[in-house]
């Protein structure tokens, strides 16, 4: 008697995430590689509008499950099917979506066209390299190799690029936001803030001294929300002499004169005081905390777009 063998059912792809954090895709995939096996799916390649930039990824479980973004939604699913296939089959791979691609059904609403890189993790070691840099607070770099089907660490380039017939792609470190000031409009900041996922550091009440000079690197913004110059005077001072990407100050355009002129009077550079956002914020004149804590939110979110665009 003939044995009927029922054909293998592939798991069917189910976002475990809606985090598009990169930080939570790879431990995701480092996890996921630590049970059984995993994949990790990234944008190399724009044509014409996209809502994601390059680099970006979806990562892969071996049941099925997801998280991440290479566009607003519409292919995840099936890019963590294409994924599954590769893991089944050993081999790495890369799928046109969109414009271009072969999958007809599969339209982009932005109506153009990107490709997608899937690595078959063999060893995870890179990406526990990125994640040991980021809780340093450090950029990193992993460099895709798609002829030899490896990833590995690389110093972080300025943005995520092909070079020759390798992709390069950068992690930084979340947003830290360093926040001064006992107002109800710096509260309101400190709460969005942290609702965003920022790295909030909120400078206590009566705390005199300066805040730390290495607690403000590179990837920190330095908000300063008082009604007084005297108050912020030392974290302000700071603020200029490090290398955060944001210095932003409450008041108005009469007060940040004033401002302007103390700091001149204190020999601080033109090019250090024209770092100051003053008055604060990406619109204005607002009239109330919550409206001032998404002007300043907004105001950081567009000036670190610039900062490392």
């Amino acid at each position: 008697m003939n044995q009927i063998i029922a054909p293998i059912m592939a798991p069917i792809p189910v976002r475990a995430s809606s985090s598009d954090d990169p930080a939570e895709l790879l431990r995701f995939a480092i996890d996921a590689h630590g049970v059984g096996a995993a994949a990790l799916a990234t944008l190399v390649e724009i044509r014409g509008g996209a809502a994601r930039a390059l680099g970006a990824h979806v990562a892969v479980a071996a049941d099925g499950r997801f998280c991440g973004y290479v566009s607003g939604g519409c292919v995840e699913a099936a890019v963590a099917s294409e994924a599954l296939l590769a893991m089944a089959e050993g081999h790495d791979r890369t799928v046109k979506f969109g414009e271009g691609s072969p999958f007809f059904d599969i339209v982009l609403p932005c109506g153009g066209g990107i490709s997608v890189a899937i690595h078959v993790l063999r060893e995870v070691g890179a990406l526990q390299h990125v994640l040991d840099r980021l809780r340093r607070r450090r950029a990193a770099g992993l460099v895709y190799s798609p002829a030899r089907q490896t990833i590995e660490p690389v110093g972080p380039p300025p943005r995520a690029c092909w070079l020759g017939r390798e992709f390069v792609g950068v992690y930084r470190p979340r947003t830290r936001v360093v926040l001064s000031g006992q107002t109800i409009e710096a509260q309101a900041v400190a709460r969005l803030a942290e609702a965003s996922s920022y790295d909030v550091i909120v400078r206590e009440q009566g705390e005199k001294g300066r805040v730390a000079a290495d607690t403000i690197d590179p990837f920190t913004a330095v908000v300063l929300l008082h009604h007084d110059l005297d108050a912020e005077a030392a974290i302000l001072e700071t603020a200029l002499a490090s290398p955060g990407f944001y210095i932003g100050a409450l008041g108005s355009t009469r007060t940040h004169r004033r401002r302007i002129e103390r700091l001149t009077a204190m020999a601080f550079a033109e090019d250090d005081i024209r770092r100051i956002k003053a008055p604060i914020g990406l619109f204005g004149p607002t009239r109330d905390a919550t409206s001032l804590a998404l002007s300043v939110l907004a105001d950081i979110a567009a000036a670190r777009l610039v900062a490392f665009a």
